[in-house]
């Protein structure tokens, strides 16, 4: 599924509910997933990293819809390699 078309399924599915919650509420639930990530990925179970990834993904998409923020668009930062450097992979110091 392309990305845009994710988000537009999102959209479609959430919105009232994202609008009711408003965008605080909605972030914040965001990161309660993004927590239920950090879970998954120290417990080493594959099928729940899988879950919870995409509901980090579900919830930044409806943060996305809520803040007017097209992902398609803003991903492409990235669709040159590192935003920084400009090098794919990566040659920035780590910091």
């Amino acid at each position: 599924m392309e990305l845009s078309s994710f988000q537009e399924l999102i959209r479609r599915t959430y919105l009232e509910r994202d609008r009711a919650r408003g965008v605080d509420g909605t972030f914040r639930w965001m990161v309660e997933e993004v927590g239920e990530l950090a879970r998954a990925l120290r417990d080493g179970d594959p099928e729940a990293r899988a879950h919870e990834a995409g509901d980090v993904l579900a919830w930044l998409a409806s943060v996305a819809n809520l803040a007017g923020v097209d992902l398609e668009r803003a991903v492409q930062r990235y669709a040159a390699g590192c935003p920084t450097c400009g090098r794919l992979p990566c040659q920035c110091a780590f910091q």
